[in-house]
């Protein structure tokens, strides 16, 4: 299937015109979960699941956007846009509108298509990959032939999701989406924003179980963890003054200051700390090759967002469980906010289709739900896909 080629054909029969079409990946974290918005370190590939959006401008001020996957149409003044969702999918792109016209963008008036094939509900960040691709294409549309600034692009759609669509979350799903390299992962840090891409390896192939139980985390647990994080950096910094997230507290100071905490914010506090020391660890086994670490490391990850963060469910862990037993498997674990949602497993090439087959049949036969189970490969971030014949020729990266 050819899906440029299918939703410019799509735009046209829908807005009379041709198009520009832009992509934005999905992404799954292979290690680092929870820490991005502690000031962290996260590890994330962008994979092979995209938001697709057409664009083409229009004469007037409105915003025409157009969902294939909803079939629904909505249209919105662009001096209208007010400053919080209404709980609509539009809120992503319009807060991504929102957003840029805050950060002082005149943005153009715009039909746009959009696409998506990124499982909703999965964990798989759908919500990065449309607000990433429809920022792409305004920023392109806006100014035609100038490259992309792509982390000022990925800090625009995060707030766009943490101040529009109100979910408090971090830097990494927007960041990958924007700067994600083909067969590779990136090594980020949250507070800097500097990274680096660490190749995968070769033998290795990213399967993602899909438990096909959607989570749901505006205004809900995600937020309430965040908030508790902060409420633990607020507490610990009347103890160690300069301290401004768990990103600058040590096991050592934690343990020696624990009677400042409760008991949940004590654990808390102890999974964000030791996840970023896992982040080290899963980046030295991919610089090292000694891929057979990743088993423990990855274990140890889950444990801890199972009984320390809380964020895992029936569901994920006896996916886990059933993955973790199979031939060719390097390492399993929950991954994505929780509550729901995926699996990433690293899993030997040549044992990559059996392993597809036997998790599916096991995991229906123990739960009842037929999992989606996806062999992927780290792809590119945002790219324009084609350019409209008297637009300018595509963007470098």
């Amino acid at each position: 299937m050819n899906k440029p080629h299918e939703l410019l054909t799509s735009f046209k029969a829908r807005f009379g015109a041709d198009a520009s079409v832009y992509r934005a990946p999905g992404r799954v974290n292979l290690i680092g979960e929870h820490t991005d918005y502690n000031d962290g370190f996260v590890l994330p590939a962008a994979i092979g699941f995209s938001c697709w959006v057409g664009i083409a401008p229009r004469n007037d001020r409105k915003l025409v956007l157009y969902s294939e996957n909803f079939r629904e149409t909505r249209e919105t003044d662009l001096t209208q846009l007010g400053v919080r969702g209404s709980g609509h999918w539009t809120d992503y792109p319009l807060g991504v509108a929102w957003a840029l016209q805050e950060a002082g963008y005149r943005l153009p008036a715009a039909n746009i298509y959009v696409a998506g094939d990124v499982p909703v509900g999965a964990g798989l960040s759908s919500s990065a990959a449309i607000e990433v691709s429809t920022g792409y294409a305004l920023l392109s549309l806006l100014n035609a032939g100038h490259a992309i600034d792509r982390t000022k692009l990925a800090l625009l759609c995060q707030r766009a999701e943490n101040e529009f669509v109100g979910m408090r979350c971090g830097i990494m799903d927007q960041f990958v989406s924007c700067q994600g390299r083909t067969g590779h992962a990136l090594l980020l840090d949250c507070r800097s924003l500097e990274y680096r891409t660490l190749k995968l390896p070769p033998q290795v192939r990213l399967v993602i179980c899909n438990t096909m139980v959607k989570h749901k985390l505006q205004a809900g647990e995600y937020n309430v963890r965040r908030a508790e994080c902060e409420d633990a950096v607020r507490k610990l910094a009347s103890a160690m003054p300069g301290t401004r997230s768990l990103r600058d507290v040590t096991m050592e100071q934690l343990m020696r200051h624990r009677g400042l905490l409760s008991d949940t914010l004590y654990r808390r506090s102890r999974h964000v700390i030791t996840e970023n020391q896992r982040v080290a660890k899963v980046a030295d086994t991919f610089e090292t090759g000694q891929i057979e670490k990743l088993r423990d490391v990855m274990a140890a990850s889950h444990r801890s967002l199972r009984d320390e963060y809380e964020v895992s469910c029936p569901e994920l862990d006896a996916m886990v469980e059933i993955a973790a037993r199979q031939q060719g498997v390097y390492g399993a674990r929950m991954t994505g906010g929780g509550f729901g949602g995926c699996t990433i497993n690293f899993v030997d090439a040549d044992h990559a289709t059996e392993f597809q087959r036997r998790v599916a049949a096991e995991y229906e036969s123990a739960i009842g739900l037929r999992p989606d189970i996806y062999i992927c490969e780290a792809s590119q971030g945002a790219e324009l896909v084609e350019a409209m014949a008297e637009n300018l020729p595509k963007v470098t990266r």
